[in-house]
């Protein structure tokens, strides 16, 4: 069983920097992808950044040049440092990780339970 803990989330000002870390544990094997995802009310859930185990980043291009992701392989976890934030990145924020599990072949999808992100005055 894998199981993904994200911390960081809060209430922070329009322009104000936040920094998110989900710290995978459990049964691992490997981790490929892991990333960071998130869901306004109403809106469906949205790729915010994704890295893979060798270090290769993808960005939304609403958070292109705010936000970088970033991973600490030896612990297992992932960082997403939100810089000049706007309302609209109001959101829960889900961390997710491709994780093979010892004694497993098998590539399974893991999600952490979300920490949410306010950004208002």
């Amino acid at each position: 069983q894998v199981q993904l803990v994200e911390s960081g989330g809060g209430l922070v000002q329009p322009g104000g920097s936040l920094r998110l870390s989900c710290a995978a544990s459990g049964s691992i094997f490997s981790i490929n992808a892991m990333g960071w995802y998130r869901q306004a009310p109403g809106k469906q859930r949205e790729l915010v950044a994704a890295i893979t185990s060798g270090g290769s980043t993808n960005y939304a291009d609403s958070v292109k040049g705010r936000f970088t992701i970033s991973r600490d392989n030896a612990k297992n976890t992932v960082y997403l440092q939100m810089n000049s934030l706007k309302p609209e990145d109001t959101a829960v924020y889900y961390c997710n990780a491709e994780t093979r599990p010892y004694g497993s072949s098998v590539v399974l999808e893991v999600w952490g339970q979300g920490t949410l992100v306010t950004v208002s005055s």
